[in-house]
């Protein structure tokens, strides 16, 4: 990424909603104007409903065969929707060639902890009892999302459900106790974060929950038996420590784990494919795990 690029992008991110010193209506809709993006060209976007919540459902033109992505978006679990990820759904989907279904997950203060994980859970189950084949499922996610998929996963191995093919994870928020070096580390050098962002979401999302809890901080969890994950993160970012113990835990639990961190890049920064060529570059590394999951899945 050349300085300008890194410059224009840190401007864009500075502008992100603190939820915590504003009100969380109006950290929605700042948050929904700053990520606008449609989906690309070529990927045809529906509304649909799964597991009684709202979705939208991303369809590549070309798209090859019936697997799928179910994709928990980003936004500490308090903002973000299907719609604020569009583009960076819509151009997964493009990449990879597949269908996305995008999750509109019930949102904290409104509806705290474990009501994301409630939803996401039925949202699989549903798609299960549909007859979609486990080894034709993903779960994918960013941020809070990427923390919700892993939980996802650790709720449907407790409840006896087979493991997906795989997941795709982006900046995953993973550690709610907030215990990571680069919280400290890294501050000043990521454009969107400082602690007290990361504690005024926390507060939203758990009131007086214990953020160690396994569903809440799953990169504390024991994380045996879960499907091959994929974790990207920018090495500019808070949460950088967040995507890189869970990773440490998953592969310590004999989990299938790739963990690849982009140098001087922030959180999330596949949303940004217009000024980041990274970007571009991690989702095709994401097109190529999922490609690899499905095939593997669907051989054992």
């Amino acid at each position: 990424m050349s300085r300008q690029q890194r410059q224009e992008l840190d401007a864009l991110l500075r502008n992100a909603p603190k939820a915590q010193i504003t009100t969380v209506e109006q950290a929605r809709a700042d948050f929904a104007a700053l990520f606008d993006a449609q989906a690309p060209d070529g990927v045809a976007v529906r509304e649909t409903t799964l597991a009684g919540r709202p979705a939208l459902e991303f369809t590549p033109a070309d798209v090859a065969g019936d697997a799928m992505v179910l994709y928990l978006h980003g936004g500490g679990y308090v903002i973000g929707s299907p719609r604020t990820h569009a583009a960076l759904t819509g151009e997964l989907a493009r990449r990879a060639r597949i269908r996305i279904v995008s999750l509109d997950y019930r949102l904290a203060p409104e509806h705290p902890f474990p009501a994301a994980v409630d939803d996401a859970l039925a949202a699989y189950r549903e798609l299960l009892d549909g007859g979609t084949s486990p080894a034709a499922i993903a779960l994918g996610g960013d941020s809070a999302g990427g923390g919700l998929s892993v939980a996802t996963l650790l709720a449907a191995r407790g409840a006896g459900l087979p493991m997906p093919a795989g997941a795709v994870l982006f900046s995953p928020w993973t550690d709610l106790t907030l215990t990571g070096a680069s919280i400290e580390e890294k501050l000043g050098a990521d454009p969107i974060f400082a602690r007290a962002d990361l504690e005024g979401y926390r507060t939203h999302y758990l009131g007086a929950g214990d953020p160690a809890a396994p569903l809440a901080s799953p990169a504390l969890a024991d994380l045996t038996g879960l499907p091959p994950l994929l974790v990207q993160a920018g090495s500019s970012e808070l949460l950088l420590d967040d995507s890189v113990r869970l990773a440490g835990r998953a592969a310590a639990d004999g989990v299938d784990v790739t963990l690849r961190v982009w140098g001087g890049l922030s959180h999330v920064f596949q949303h940004h494919t217009a000024l980041v060529e990274e970007a571009g570059e991690a989702l095709d590394d994401a097109a190529r795990f999922l490609a690899h999951a499905y095939r593997t899945a669907a051989a054992a």
